[in-house]
């Protein structure tokens, strides 16, 4: 057998071009806000990393955030939420300043622990479990990060369920949670 003759089955094999084709078609009809986002926060991101700004460069991060958007621009902001973003940004933006308070409060319960001298007393890690009231995959996600985020606690498990399972170094990190910082990550995306 050539060469030649394997190919052949996948040149005549009208499902196969024909998937491939559709796909290539459907993607190009796709090209929307979804797309357009993408490709705006990947070029700034580029921008701001890459620090090259003559003609070669810059084409080569046009080329490359434009692949980006183009084959993953709907995996980022699903289109039928998209209309919620122009609400839940600034609430979200809201959220950031109280979140990154937490996390300078957290350090210093964190260097208390390290540097009193009963710390192997004081430091008591457990996990702790606890069942989210909130439903969306973002707010999970976001909720998450957050925990993780703040020092002295580590997301270990989320289910589907929205059953968390989360590792803390001391009694006194875990009793906040969920606590407030569900809620507010609950009213930033509006659930």
């Amino acid at each position: 057998m050539s060469v030649r003759d394997q190919e052949k089955p996948f040149q005549d094999n009208p499902d196969i071009s024909a998937g491939q084709d559709s796909s290539i078609k459907s993607r190009l009809k796709k090209l929307d806000l979804s797309f357009l986002l993408t490709f705006i926060i990947t070029l700034a991101i580029w921008f701001l990393f890459s620090g090259k700004f003559d003609l070669f460069h810059i084409s080569l991060g046009l080329i490359s955030c434009f692949i980006v958007a183009f084959f993953s621009g709907d995996l980022l902001f699903e289109s039928p939420k998209l209309k919620e973003l122009v609400v839940l940004w600034p609430r979200f933006i809201g959220y950031i300043p109280w979140l990154l308070y937490q996390v300078l409060r957290a350090n210093f319960h964190v260097m208390y622990l390290v540097f009193h001298p009963r710390m192997m007393e004081l430091i008591d890690p457990r996990i702790i479990e606890f069942d989210s009231r909130l439903k969306g995959d973002f707010s999970r996600v976001t909720f998450a990060n957050s925990i993780t985020l703040t020092p002295g606690t580590i997301t270990v498990n989320v289910t589907t369920y929205g059953e968390f399972s989360v590792h803390v170094i001391d009694k006194h990190s875990g009793e906040s949670l969920p606590g407030e910082m569900e809620e507010r990550i609950a009213k930033a995306f509006g659930e």
